[in-house]
């Protein structure tokens, strides 16, 4: 029986860029989440296949892999790859759209250096409800079409109970993966692998001059409009290494991300971001920082001569900040139910954001009240400037969730389901969260009691 119709192109390229793999057998898979519906997207059969989710069996035409590549962590360049996941190989719709399918947690590979390659319950739970979550507030991100209960004990600071998920990505090509291209020193290879990654995503770029430079173009473009749909709903990433940059413009790796409540420009979750690198402002300057080392990967295929190549890398770097800047404006008016925003307007956008930072108002709630015309928290003459502009109230609510994962239910419902096996919470959770612009009344809608400067995350994932 064939779950998958796999077409795995990733292996043809080099044998360089990944090594064959197999995931470790489990001793006991159990199911404890599936998307059905993305089953249904993808076309695969809606039957029992945990044995092929849990890496206990090798589906029909599987070429498993571990990919290699790297990343500045930290701003920090290493070399990496696949510590705890593997690729099964390239799923093809019938209507001909190519799917990485991915097990994480399945095992040592030989990036794994000192890890375990194994998954806790915990976060495997935690990358699916927030990557679901993701994907219906409408923003671009990898998918977790399941997770599977392995019965292993994985220890973490304490035993956690182990497991597999399955993620479905449009590719796994990261920025660090032309790191690592680049690294080899072959331009042939650069050029071969660059060819890829354009047929693969943005195949209409073929026919441009210097197709290079559109390629990286367009990868910048994504990734400005990404980390602004991010900045729409406060989520902040918690680890924007290279190797957490998808091409695809998709959000990869929910590690130590979180979801702001009380609007703070510098509020950071991650244990590990000790000094705001990645804070939710930041994640504006760290997206054009990112998207300069991945110049630096293409340079040789831009131009041959260096000096010209820089030039023409630059003259696209130098046009993120305006970019950004008009953008950010734009999901802001909108947010603010304002369609068409000018330069004479940032300044209600700078003054109300202030009010919100030095009122500590909570920044998913706020807005969504502007849809009922309501703003009793913020300055009066604020108020009457932004009335003047004949705000759009629907448009406020198509931009601005009611719900979000907010920090404190989603520790709640995972406790309930990692360590006491309670799935209610967290299944009632995702079918909240499957309509976040739904108007809604209930305790899935409220900020925590107590601001949550304190809380934590973690690289789990």
């Amino acid at each position: 029986m064939n779950y998958f119709n796999f077409n795995n192109s990733y292996t043809y390229i080099d044998d360089r860029l990944f090594t064959q793999i197999t995931p470790d057998s489990v001793p006991s898979p159990k199911l404890v989440v599936f998307y059905s519906n993305l089953a249904k997207e993808l076309g695969i059969a809606d039957r029992d296949f945990t044995e092929f989710l849990s890496g206990n069996r090798i589906p029909e035409g599987s070429t498993p892999i571990a990919q290699a590549y790297a990343g500045h962590q930290f701003g920090q360049l290493n070399v990496l790859g696949d510590g705890r996941a593997v690729l099964l190989g390239e799923h093809v719709t019938k209507d001909k759209l190519r799917f990485d399918i991915a097990l994480k947690g399945s095992g040592r590979t030989p990036y794994s250096r000192n890890g375990d390659g194994k998954a806790t319950l915990y976060s495997m739970l935690r990358e699916y409800l927030i990557s679901f979550a993701m994907e219906k507030l409408g923003i671009p991100t990898t998918k977790s079409l399941a997770v599977v209960e392995t019965g292993e004990t994985v220890y973490r600071e304490q035993p956690n109970r182990g497991a597999v998920l399955t993620r479905v990505a449009s590719s796994h090509i990261r920025v660090g993966t032309f790191q690592y291209v680049a690294m080899q020193g072959d331009r042939l290879l650069l050029k071969k692998f660059a060819d890829y990654t354009i047929d693969r995503h943005y195949p209409e770029l073929n026919n441009h001059l210097n197709k290079y430079l559109e390629f990286f173009t367009r990868v910048m473009d994504t990734q400005i409009n990404l980390i602004i749909n991010w900045m729409r709903v406060g989520f902040i990433h918690g680890v924007m290494n290279t190797d957490n940059v998808s091409i695809s413009g998709e959000t990869i790796d929910y590690g130590p991300c979180a979801f702001m409540n009380n609007y703070n420009p510098d509020t950071v979750f991650s244990s590990i971001d000790r000094y705001g690198r990645y804070s939710f402002m930041n994640q504006r300057s760290i997206g054009k920082w990112n998207i300069a080392r991945f110049a630096e990967t293409l340079i040789v295929l831009i131009n041959p001569d260096t000096d010209k190549a820089l030039e023409l890398l630059n003259g696209v770097i130098n046009t993120y900040d305006s970019i950004f800047t008009k953008r950010w404006y734009k999901m802001m008016g909108n947010k603010l139910g304002l369609s068409q925003i000018t330069e004479q307007n940032y300044q209600i956008i700078d003054n109300l954001l202030k009010e919100l930072e030095s009122k500590e108002l909570d920044y998913t709630q706020f807005f969504r009240t502007l849809a009922e015309n309501r703003a009793e928290n913020i300055d009066e003459n604020i108020k009457e400037s932004w009335l003047k502009l004949n705000p759009d109230f629907e448009l406020i609510k198509k931009t601005n969730p009611a719900v979000i994962p907010r920090n404190h239910i989603v520790e709640e419902v995972l406790k309930e389901a990692a360590y006491k096996g309670n799935y209610d919470p967290f299944n009632d959770f995702l079918k909240v969260l499957e309509e976040p612009y739904k108007d809604r009344t209930d305790s899935y809608t409220l900020p925590p009691d107590v601001i949550d400067k304190s809380y934590r995350t973690f690289c789990g994932t």
